[in-house]
């Protein structure tokens, strides 16, 4: 399953639909973020170098968001010996079904709890880490103040958050800029201008960038006390936030 080419939007569809993460995105999905987000790997990678310095000993991590569980799978290899509980929270059944497989294929299932649930509505035990992968993009504006809020109240001082998202940019020229060398990503890595435009309707009001002002702003409210941007390529940030 994991193997197969992201081929959604290569042919003309009459219509194109809202984009979901249904089966046939999860189907293709290592496939599609690989070639659509620049740098995601390293993400990934770092995600668990990050776990490894902030986690404190004994303590719950999230991934909320989770999709295939890259992110878990990255924090639970590199704080094995600390007794961390890891909670994995996606809100598409599909993709919960295949992470739990592929979890479990790492041999990580028995830290990882894996819930289908709205992150935008939940409450959250004290952590001392917690992930939000390039999922606030697609929850509603005003819900998310109150997410990171008590986010940020649930963590642990010391502990962290690590925000990565899709942004937008003030200055119109700067975010034609910075869009279009996003397509030329894309393009290099095998989409077509057709892929590249339908894929883009699909997102319209389903993915709503902010600013990186705006998260900055949300951060320093909620009470993160250190706020670092410690990945950036073209539209694609990640920061690193400490409570």
């Amino acid at each position: 399953m994991s193997d197969q080419q992201d081929r959604i939007y290569a042919t003309a569809h009459q219509q194109v639909t809202r984009f979901s993460f249904d089966d046939t995105v999860v189907r293709v999905f290592p496939d599609m973020i690989r070639r659509s987000v620049p740098g995601y790997p390293t993400i990934i990678d770092m995600i668990g170098v990050l776990a490894a310095r902030y986690a404190q000993p004994d303590t719950c991590l999230y991934d909320l968001g989770c999709s295939l569980g890259a992110a878990t799978t990255a924090m639970a290899t590199l704080t094995a010996d600390q007794g961390n509980r890891l909670i994995a929270v996606d809100n598409s059944a599909a993709m919960i079904r295949q992470a739990s497989t592929l979890i479990a294929e790492t041999g990580q299932s028995e830290r990882v709890s894996l819930l289908e649930g709205d992150v935008a509505s939940m409450d959250f035990e004290p952590c001392s880490m917690a992930v939000l992968n390039f999922t606030l993009q697609f929850i509603a504006p005003d819900k998310r103040d109150a997410l990171i809020q008590r986010l940020a109240d649930a963590t642990l001082p010391g502990g962290i958050l690590v925000l990565s998202e899709k942004i937008r940019f003030a200055d119109d020229a700067e975010n034609a800029l910075q869009t279009e060398l996003h397509h030329a990503f894309k393009r290099n890595n095998g989409y077509s201008d057709l892929e590249i435009s339908q894929k883009r309707t699909a997102l319209e009001n389903v993915l709503i960038p902010e600013t990186l002002a705006d998260h900055e702003a949300r951060l320093r409210q909620a009470g993160y006390r250190e706020i670092h941007v410690w990945f950036r390529c073209f539209n694609f940030i990640s920061l690193l936030a400490v409570r």
